[in-house]
């Protein structure tokens, strides 16, 4: 069994972020959102990967490189444009060849791994296996409509008026059934193959399409909403460590991971909280569900369930919450504002000044 990773998209949705870096590069809890997918495919005993990339392939292959980090061999797949899931498996075709193969979007956050559905899957063997998970909003999401025997019997992309609130997370089984499938569709009104319309196919032709519905944590952190509540779940996890140096002046409070050559003084860190590499916390407080990354400054400034990413700086500033910083960004407090009011006034005019 092989597996094909998503890993081309543009992630508009997190921008300016990822106007100069990959989105399923942004790390959760210091580590990026893809290694988490990636470790979750070694963990089900995967071992050769498709990495599906566009604009960011440089920034993927460096990071990923020959994925022997993670135990597994990568082949990296260039698309031209995000044409569609389903435009994935067709271009793909030649990895793949006539082997089973789990699909696996490489924004998306699947706590407990994979592992389960793919032995579910080896046994069973069925044409397509999809996941799904009810959600709040479904209307942004492509749905899954269920008979009463729970049998997959309609898919839509982003329906106006959901059947359900059942949605398709970002990780999909398929036999090689699925490249006639992709094959047979035409694109989408936003001019895309879409792969719920490819299952919708092997649907239509009665072929055998399961579906796992999942009650544990699954996110797409394609937005800064969705990706700082992953931060937070992951930093549940943290186990409490210092690897760094504390000063006795500072404050420690539940599980706070500090790493290797990182300073924390005169400050108070209430966990969980990552405190990355080379970065330096002076005078400081940093709230829980925070990860700092390598090389960052802490000073002076209050933070809270945030994420900071590598080499910037928060400087003087009383308080930041439920923020993203980018890579080598300067945070400092803006001017005052000058204590007195210069004006130029007409005959009869009527001015109100605060005290």
């Amino acid at each position: 069994m092989k597996a094909l990773v998503l890993s081309g998209g543009a992630g508009t949705r997190l921008r300016p972020i990822t106007h100069t870096s990959a989105k399923q590069l942004v790390p959760v809890a210091n580590k990026p959102v893809l290694f988490y997918g990636l470790e979750a495919i070694a963990e089900a005993g995967i071992s050769e990967v498709g990495i599906i990339v566009g604009d960011t392939a440089e920034e993927i292959r460096e990071a990923v490189g020959d994925g022997s980090q993670f135990g597994i061999k990568v082949t990296y797949i260039p698309q031209e444009a995000p044409l569609g899931l389903a435009h994935a498996v067709l271009i793909a075709k030649d990895f793949l060849a006539d082997d089973d193969f789990v699909m696996y979007l490489g924004d998306n956050f699947i706590v407990g791994g994979i592992t389960g559905l793919v032995e579910e899957f080896r046994t069973e063997r069925p044409d397509a296996q999809i996941l799904l998970t009810r959600v709040p909003n479904p209307t942004s999401f492509g749905v899954a409509e269920l008979d009463g025997d729970g049998r997959v019997v309609g898919l839509e992309e982003k329906p106006k008026e959901p059947k359900s609130d059942l949605a398709l997370v970002g990780v999909y089984l398929f036999t090689p059934a699925i490249h006639e499938a992709v094959r047979s569709i035409k694109p989408s009104w936003r001019g895309e193959l879409e792969i719920t319309h490819a299952i919708q196919w092997l649907i239509d032709d009665k072929r055998d399409v399961r579906s796992t519905t999942i009650s544990g944590y699954w996110k797409d952190t394609g937005n800064v909403t969705d990706m700082l509540e992953v931060n937070r779940s992951v930093l549940e996890t943290v186990e409490p460590v210092t690897e760094g140096t504390v000063s006795d002046d500072s404050e420690i409070i539940g599980r706070v991971r500090i790493e290797a050559g990182a300073r924390v003084s005169g400050s108070r860190i209430v966990g969980p909280v990552i405190v990355g590499a080379g970065t330096v916390v002076e005078n400081a407080y940093i709230g829980p569900f925070t990860s700092v990354s390598e090389d960052c400054r802490i000073e002076d400034s209050e933070i809270e369930y945030s994420i900071v990413l590598r080499g910037s700086s928060v400087t003087g500033v009383r308080r930041v919450e439920a923020s993203l910083i980018g890579r080598d960004v300067e945070v400092t407090p803006a001017p005052r504002n000058p204590s007195a009011h210069r004006l130029v006034l007409g005959d009869h005019s009527k001015v109100q000044i605060s005290s």
